[in-house]
């Protein structure tokens, strides 16, 4: 028997149907899973390129730039957007192409279907991270990220996109989720990497704060949006934040401090010549503070099930002996690099420079 064959028929009726964008696999698919066992939706309808495994969700096969998504979506009430390409190593252009171009699809197919309500997830990130950010930023804080090529730059213009939509859709209510640095099972950013190395880096002169959001978190906060509990722009985290004192203790790294501009500059110029994955711009995440007061989660009940010390512990748990240097993974038999990669942080190393200009040499 389903669960809905235990819920009135009247009450039922009044329920919504929510879809999921990215259903098949990573967060989407873990919403799902939370959604399909819940009682507070008449159906759930799960949209990808590729049919998942959620046997409960009723799936629709489609990629969902296609302008033909509004017709798959007509009867929906509810769409939560996860579909999206956050891989740390994708090709920048065609990472924000695609990332773009689903974003403007979905909200432009949902004000055409008539959809009552989005739920989009971006980062804490958009906020900025700096060495006099105040500890924790409130959600209303101005978003002060530098645009880049990386993520952050995708999350700035997705939330552009969020704006420009309500002024033209001011029918369809849009909620935007800014979860801290996420972690957990199959999470994989530059965030994480960052303690698959050898060393921590910090700049002198500051000292970071950390903060996580497990992925567990956001789900159930995804849910709360969902339902309409909570909306607007709201940030989702463990409370509180870490002292680089505690990272170190519980992660068993040990950091190295280097000069600002030497870190900078030097991670911008392994940038340019393709050593490093990101901008020189995302190592401002990992050595000044963008923890954020989730004020309006708070306000309504939540409580994030993760603490950060456990957040970070897992994070730990989940390395499985990877080595990363300069935001890059190591195959095992370039292992002798990790030594003079932690030389300076993990932001670039006279050796790696060497050996990238041998091969456009050849």
């Amino acid at each position: 028997m389903q669960s809905e064959d235990l819920v009135p028929t009247s009450k039922r009726s009044r329920q919504p149907v929510v879809a999921v964008t990215g259903a098949a696999s990573g967060l989407g698919r873990e919403v799902l899973v939370k959604l399909v066992s819940s009682a507070d939706f008449r159906r759930v309808v799960a949209i990808d390129e590729e049919r998942g495994d959620v046997q409960e969700a009723t799936w629709r096969v489609i990629d969902v730039r296609d302008p033909l998504l509004a017709n798959r979506i007509s009867d929906i009430d509810v769409l939560i957007h996860l579909a999206g390409d956050y891989a740390v190593d994708s090709d920048p252009g065609e990472r924000r192409a695609y990332n773009l171009r689903a974003a403007q699809t979905v909200l432009t197919a949902c004000a055409a279907a008539r959809v009552r309500r989005v739920v989009l997830v971006t980062s804490a990130m958009v906020y900025g991270a700096a060495p006099d950010n105040e500890v924790p930023l409130p959600e209303d804080a101005p978003v002060a990220a530098e645009p880049d090529t990386g993520v952050v730059g995708d999350f700035l213009e997705i939330e552009s996109l969020v704006r420009r939509s309500l002024r033209s859709h001011p029918g369809v209510e849009v909620t935007v989720l800014r979860p801290a640095a996420v972690v957990g099972p199959g999470v994989d950013t530059v965030l994480t990497r960052h303690f698959e190395s050898p060393r921590l880096l910090t700049v002198k002169g500051c000292s970071p704060h950390w903060q996580f959001c497990h992925i567990d978190d956001l789900v159930s906060a995804l849910e709360l949006a969902a339902r309409g509990v909570v909306s607007g722009v709201l940030a989702v985290g463990s409370d509180g934040w870490l002292e680089q004192e505690q990272v170190e203790e519980l992660s068993g790294i040990r950091s190295l401090e280097l000069p600002a501009g030497l870190t900078f500059g030097t991670a911008q110029r392994l940038h340019r010549l393709g050593v490093t994955p990101a901008p020189a711009t995302d190592l401002h995440y990992v050595v000044y503070p963008w923890v954020v007061d989730c004020a309006v989660l708070r306000e309504a009940g939540w409580k994030p099930a993760w603490t950060n010390e456990a957040a970070l512990q897992q994070l730990m748990e989940l390395r499985e002996n990877r080595t990363t240097v300069v935001g890059r993974r190591l195959p095992v038999k370039e292992a002798t690099l990790t030594a003079a990669g932690a030389t300076v942080a993990v932001i670039g190393t006279a050796a790696i420079v060497r050996q990238v200009r041998r091969k456009r040499r050849q």
